[in-house]
């Protein structure tokens, strides 16, 4: 099947087998390798991306189920001179990773999270971040970091 949808700002268009996951696509497809693979049973979070406004697991998400959506993953959250975004510089900043495997999937939860919520308390960041494990680091200091990104996304 051919699929068309908008990554990062763009307009993408790829042939896939119909039973081809948004995950493989972006990694496969269009070389987006920061949405990883973790667990294969939307679990871990590792995958998670934005899509029309909303954080998912893109290893539970059907390429069809994007057709005509709006994807934004983690290379589409820096600026195009290299600046990250308050997510990405807090998480830098606070030491809010070790290994890094799951980071992009905690920042991406994170950004959707502060989006949706700019007042968001530290227990909702603990609650939200249920949905990714970190193996690591003990989320001390993801929690800092998405409190602190939320405060230069907010302003």
């Amino acid at each position: 099947m051919q699929v068309q949808l908008t990554v990062n700002g763009k307009a993408v268009k790829a042939d896939v087998p119909d039973n081809t996951l948004l995950v493989e696509m972006l990694r496969e497809n269009l070389s987006l390798t920061g949405t990883h693979v973790g667990c294969d049973t939307s679990q871990c979070g590792a995958c998670t991306v934005i899509m029309n406004g909303d954080a998912v697991k893109s290893c539970s998400v059907l390429v069809a189920q994007a057709q005509g959506a709006s994807v934004e993953t983690i290379e589409g959250l820096a600026e195009a001179d290299g600046t990250l975004h308050p997510m990405q510089a807090a998480f830098k900043e606070c030491h809010g990773l070790q290994c890094g495997f799951c980071t992009p999937g905690m920042v991406m939860s994170a950004v959707d999270l502060v989006n949706k919520n700019p007042k968001v308390s530290e227990g909702e960041i603990r609650d939200c971040l249920e949905g990714n494990i970190c193996r690591c680091t003990g989320y001390q200091n993801i929690v800092k970091a998405v409190a602190m990104g939320r405060d230069n996304m907010v302003g």
